[in-house]
């Protein structure tokens, strides 16, 4: 593969060896040692060293011990102050949402002209020419400042004065593309003068703002912008690969070497295409949504189907909304809106979610559903037992997906009974808390309750939910998703003591809960998640141990090295 043939920087001291030459077939590929080295296994936890033989781990020791996996053609990489560790896996991931904005535009911390013009004509410059510019999603943090805590009262994060973009901003930066950039909670929306020539647009059509002149302005109401929308070409597979790239060479910088994805078909269509072409870098585990599963069953495609670097995954339910826009599903009002959140769409008609979740149990499906508010959580788990009831005794690994906002700690304990993972993401504690307690008040102290579900015994998958919703960017860094487990604490290190310091985590939690449950969790568990002898050559290297590290810094530590498959992917200079 391409990425076998990175360079090594000279950081790192590269010996060949010369010494005595075990038999071939006992020899090592490569053999990487670092200051410590943490294996995520209980039985042999500690090491210094791992031998591997092309894309698969050979040996787990001391250098001592490994000495003797060493050919005439192994290489050595000795790491000074280097932290080994299995590769990150991350449980929840939206690749090609996090692509699109990677390749094309992201505007949700952009609240001003200035920073609206630049964003457009940087995306410009990375988008083939001729190809949509679309979304963006600007002013999330102009409504809750990024990094607040907030602490503030009830109204008080509300613009005072609102960003009112205009064409004639984006127009001299993106003569080449078509751009329909839409505002965080989708109320407004902003087209060039070539996205509006492209769909016709008039002051006539409803929704259409338009100047003095007679003349749009740009600025379309949701409806306008499905007008324009209806016109846009479907993305060509020369873009999506691009896009895929980008979103890759990322994952690879943060030491990622699986993910979970939310993946529609468009996406797994690419994902093959880059498979076919030996370029994936990151394993994936594919999970379609729930109202797919008889399409599947048809096909005889049950969880797992795949191999070891694209298999098909759990299926993706959704009971409810989300606490981003209010429409996550509590027992009692928000208090500011007075609304108690919404069902999904897979809710009805009555009956429908239940339906979906037996026939896809019977199918040889895992179910991984959605639920962030208490009422939502505590019906998916009543709809959860209603599996072994209808199907029979088995081993599921049902995932509850977010598991946000939990009515107390009994519920936990249920989870916990009921073998329910909790599939979780840190970094929304950090970025959400400065928005939750204006919206739903005490209720916070059961938000984000990792060491209770963790005390409880329910197994914790970690993830990003990379790269966010409409409302909030969450970067894809297991890093700082431990960063956030562990302090509960904004990147600028507030509150003090965390939020909600109960809920925070020690740091070997954090880690299995990114490594060795996210294997298990997608039945994984035998190929990768731990450093052991037989299982894939996936593995991090830090630039830091995160066992000794204040907690404060632990959102400093860098990623040095990443391999998967025994391939060197990534390495910082």
């Amino acid at each position: 593969m391409w990425f076998s043939r990175l360079w090594i920087p000279s950081c790192f001291y590269l010996l060949t060896c010369l010494a005595c030459t075990p038999a071939p077939q006992d020899s090592a590929t490569l053999i990487l040692t670092g200051d410590r080295l943490w294996t995520g296994n209980p039985e042999q936890p500690w090491a210094e060293a791992v031998a591997v033989r092309e894309d698969r781990l050979l040996a787990v020791g001391s250098r001592e011990e490994l000495s003797r996996y060493q050919g005439a053609s192994t290489r050595l990489i000795e790491l000074a102050g280097g932290f080994i560790l299995p590769g990150f896996i991350d449980s929840h991931t939206h690749f090609n949402r996090a692509a699109e904005l990677l390749l094309g535009v992201n505007l949700l911390e952009v609240a001003d002209e200035e920073s609206l013009i630049k964003a457009v004509r940087e995306a410009c410059e990375r988008l083939p020419a001729g190809s949509w510019l679309i979304g963006g999603d600007w002013g999330a943090y102009e409504a809750w400042g990024q990094g607040s805590t907030g602490q503030g009262s009830i109204g008080e994060s509300s613009p005072v004065d609102p960003f009112l973009p205009h064409r004639s901003m984006i127009d001299p930066v993106s003569l080449e593309h078509p751009a329909l950039l839409s505002k965080w909670d989708r109320s407004s929306y902003l087209a060039n003068s070539r996205a509006l020539e492209a769909a016709s647009v008039s002051c006539e059509w409803r929704g259409v703002n338009c100047d003095r002149d007679g003349e749009p302005t740009g600025r379309l109401s949701a409806e306008a912008a499905d007008r324009v929308r209806a016109v846009i070409p479907p993305k060509s597979m020369h873009q999506r690969l691009a896009e895929a790239r980008v979103a890759m060479a990322r994952l690879r910088e943060l030491g990622v070497t699986g993910i979970h994805d939310i993946t529609p078909p468009e996406q797994l269509r690419a994902f093959l295409e880059l498979q076919q072409r030996q370029e994936l870098s990151v394993r994936i585990y594919a999970r379609p949504t729930l109202d797919k599963w008889e399409h599947l069953a048809a096909l005889g495609i049950e969880h797992g189907f795949g191999n070891e670097w694209l298999r098909i995954g759990g299926l993706k339910g959704f009971v409810d909304g989300i606490m981003g826009n209010s429409s996550a599903r509590f027992y009692e009002p928000y208090l500011t809106s007075g609304q108690r959140g919404s069902w999904r769409t897979m809710m009805e008609p009555a009956g429908n979610m239940e339906r979906l979740l037996t026939g896809a149990d019977a199918a040889g499906h895992v179910p991984q559903v959605h639920a962030i508010g208490d009422e939502a959580i505590d019906h998916l788990l009543d709809l959860f037992a209603r599996l072994e009831e209808v199907n029979g005794a088995a081993d599921r690994r049902l995932r509850m997906i977010h598991a946000q906002v939990l009515r107390g700690p009994e519920v936990a304990d249920r989870m916990a009974a009921m073998g329910v993972i909790a599939e979780v993401q840190p970094y929304h504690t950090i970025d959400d808390m400065r928005w939750m307690e204006e919206r739903i008040g005490e209720r916070s102290r059961w938000a984000y309750a990792f060491r209770t579900l963790s005390d409880a015994g329910v197994t914790l998958s970690f993830g990003s939910d990379w790269p966010g919703t409409n409302a909030s960017w969450y970067p894809a860094s297991p890093v700082l998703g431990i960063y956030a487990a562990v302090t509960r604490q904004t990147l600028e290190g507030q509150p003090s003591e965390g939020w909600y310091p109960e809920e925070r985590l020690d740091v070997e939690t954090a880690l299995r809960a990114y490594t060795t449950n996210n294997a298990w969790a997608a039945g994984e568990g035998s190929l990768k998640g731990s450093l052991e002898p037989g299982k894939l050559a996936d593995l991090v290297v830090l630039s830091d141990d995160p066992f000794t590290l204040e907690p404060s810094r632990l959102k400093d530590v860098r990623v040095l090295l990443t391999m998967v498959g025994g391939d060197i992917v990534h390495q910082r200079d």
